[in-house]
């Protein structure tokens, strides 16, 4: 069994703001793939379900962002689990918007959410990296996280949120190749054909036999001419 953590906080203030990316795409998931209904666990939100024949729980936990360790070390040792099982999705600062990546360990970069499941279950945990870009300033962090995505972003955030959802099952067969490969499917589709610019034509010249000839002969030529042709 494998748990999926979206990292976020709880009510609808903070529903669409940036932080609540890994809420976000975890209701995608859930919906796209037939999880159950969403009912109060472990300090949070939990849906279950398969994925490619893999049981997958999904937390969203209510505890808001920097006390999301609570919710997730609850739920492993209920369920046995171990750090390995786990996979958080969240937002990324370092990253450009609609940049995904899959990193396994290391440290948490400052991000309060990590920062809490750091000291709960400690580092060996996979993380969906879900780029949001950065403000410019980190003075500016705090109020940009917990700002709502503007409506110019909609769209690069369907397509995450979608491509998360496509390669779900990929990402639950420990296959972060593939599983990255369905996002940029979404977010980079291959050009089509159509757009390619055709051929430019070229209009074929007259054979020369089929070409005017032009008389340049002078009229007392051309009267004489007449005469010699009689």
């Amino acid at each position: 069994m494998q748990l999926f953590v979206g990292l976020g906080n709880p009510g609808s203030k903070y529903a669409k703001n940036r932080h609540n990316i890994g809420f976000i795409v975890l209701d995608e998931i859930a919906r796209d793939h037939g999880f159950t209904p969403w009912k109060s666990q472990f300090q949070g939100e939990v849906a279950s379900g398969t994925l490619g024949g893999e049981k997958v729980l999904l937390l969203k936990p209510s505890t808001f962002m920097n006390l999301s360790g609570q919710s997730v070390g609850e739920a492993m040792r209920f369920y046995k689990m171990t750090p390995e099982d786990v996979t958080v999705f969240h937002d990324e600062l370092d990253l450009a918007p609609s940049k995904v990546r899959v990193k396994l360990g290391g440290g948490h970069a400052g991000h309060n959410g990590l920062r809490s499941i750091h000291q709960h279950i400690g580092e060996h945990y996979r993380r969906v990296r879900l780029g949001i870009g950065h403000p410019g300033h980190k003075d500016r962090v705090a109020g940009y996280v917990l700002s709502d995505f503007a409506k110019s972003e909609a769209g690069w955030l369907d397509d995450v949120t979608r491509g998360c959802s496509d390669g779900a099952k990929e990402l639950a067969a420990g296959d972060s190749a593939r599983f990255l490969n369905a996002v940029s499917l979404r977010t980079a589709p291959a050009r089509s054909s159509k757009s390619a610019k055709p051929a430019q034509e070229t209009k074929a010249k007259p054979a020369p036999e089929t070409e005017a000839k032009i008389d340049t002969r002078s009229a007392m030529q051309k009267l004489a001419d007449k005469f010699r042709s009689q």
